[in-house]
């Protein structure tokens, strides 16, 4: 879990360095920020599609025999 725990906390910190970085640029180059703002739009509603059709039930155990 540590390991797992690591790796998504790495990636979540390069991905808002990234997401920083190029709203810089983006704004460097046309001199606005609403293009990054819709970029954050759009990439929320595609994950939200993505994400639509996970469905979440609880795991089936087997039951444990008593002794």
């Amino acid at each position: 879990i540590g390991t797992l725990f690591g790796i998504v906390f790495f990636s979540h910190q390069v991905g808002a360095f990234i997401g920083v970085w190029l709203g810089g640029k983006v704004f460097d180059s046309t001199g606005s920020y609403l293009p990054v703002w819709w970029a954050g739009v759009a990439l929320g509603i595609i994950a939200a599609l993505l994400h639509w059709p996970i469905r979440e039930e609880p795991v089936q155990t087997a039951a444990q025999p008593t002794s």
